[in-house]
């Protein structure tokens, strides 16, 4: 068995998969390089087969109809043989002593199977000088496995995103995860419906994964984001309706889970919020309504919530809160 798998979803990806497919190659026979082609015509087949010829030991080149990113993560997952399981996008990469440090770190915590690693992540910004680092520092205990209890008060903009987790591949497999086809954003999903799963944590402050920002098409980039609304909202009812934090045992895990799906609503909220149309105003009550009857607790929390009334402040002085909250939000963070 591998030590570790990492699925590539790549489509169209031939001007930059390489970069990725490069850094995680020092991870040697431990690590299962998994090449998800989803469906590409742009020479990324040929170069995810070219990989697989060279590093037959490391990389598997998978090819399927284009299903979208989720599809391919659950391919990925579908075909994993390592004992725990990462997705590193196409046009991202990681830190290749950051991977080696922490393939030590697995094969050491081989008997004690914890079910989830952390590390942090760089926002690779192009343009940026100063890159946003997320790190877990004074949230997360260090140089131990621990447990949700023993957890801080994440900040703003400091939430687990899939750059940031390496599951364990069976524990992804028994949370029943599943992503959507063809949606955009599905990341949400992957890292939040596992959660109650979660038992045994460590956390390593190290700084492994770069999340690149940049390329016109990317789905972060708000035009993008604005063009695909319909499916980040689909993503948003879907992390209300999946997990109910509330079933969940552990007090510190709720209010983390409360919390992001507060971030995400939110979110999607200000999006909706930018256009000024009665059509977003409409497709933004519609999305309340359907929380407010899927899981009443869960609305009233977010409702009632500081975010939750700003984001329902009425009029053209509302209207201008939210859209400003939300350009002060990019700057800080630089999510997008």
């Amino acid at each position: 068995m591998k030590l570790l798998s990492v699925t590539v979803p790549c489509y169209n990806s031939k001007e930059y998969m390489e970069k990725a497919i490069e850094s995680l190659l020092p991870g040697g026979p431990e690590i299962e390089i998994l090449i998800v082609d989803d469906g590409s015509k742009d020479g990324t087949a040929e170069i995810a087969d070219r990989y697989m010829q060279q590093y037959p030991e490391i990389i598997r080149a998978i090819h399927q109809p284009n299903g979208g990113h989720g599809d391919a993560v659950m391919t990925g997952l579908k075909n994993a043989t390592g004992l725990y399981y990462k997705v590193v996008d196409s046009d991202d990469w990681v830190d290749t002593e950051v991977l080696v440090r922490i393939l030590n770190l697995l094969r050491e915590l081989k008997d004690q199977a914890v079910d989830m690693l952390i590390s942090n992540y760089i926002y690779d910004k192009v343009g940026v000088k100063h890159k946003h680092t997320v790190s877990y520092g004074h949230v997360l205990p260090q140089n131990r496995v621990f447990g949700w209890e023993e957890i801080g008060r994440f900040k703003k903009g400091q939430y687990l995103l899939m750059h940031s987790v390496i599951y364990r591949t069976e524990l992804l497999r028994e949370s029943g995860l599943t992503l959507p086809k063809h949606t955009f954003y599905v990341d949400e999903l992957y890292v939040y419906n596992p959660l109650p799963w979660v038992k045994k944590i460590w956390y390593l402050d190290a700084d492994l994964y770069h999340y690149y920002i940049g390329r016109e098409d990317q789905s972060v980039q708000e035009e993008i984001l604005l063009k695909r609304i319909d499916q980040y909202l689909t993503v948003n009812r879907l992390l209300v309706s999946g997990v109910d934090p509330y079933t969940v045992a552990s007090k510190k895990l709720r209010r983390y889970m409360l919390n992001f799906l507060e971030i995400i609503t939110v979110a999607s909220s200000a999006l909706l919020t930018i256009p000024g149309t009665e059509e977003s105003d409409r497709k933004k009550t519609e999305l309340w309504d359907y929380i407010q009857k899927t899981n009443p607790k869960v609305y009233q929390e977010l409702r009632h919530r500081l975010l939750g009334r700003i984001i329902h402040l009425p009029g053209k002085f509302g209207r201008w809160a939210v859209i400003g909250g939300y350009r002060l939000s990019q700057r800080i963070f630089g999510f997008n």
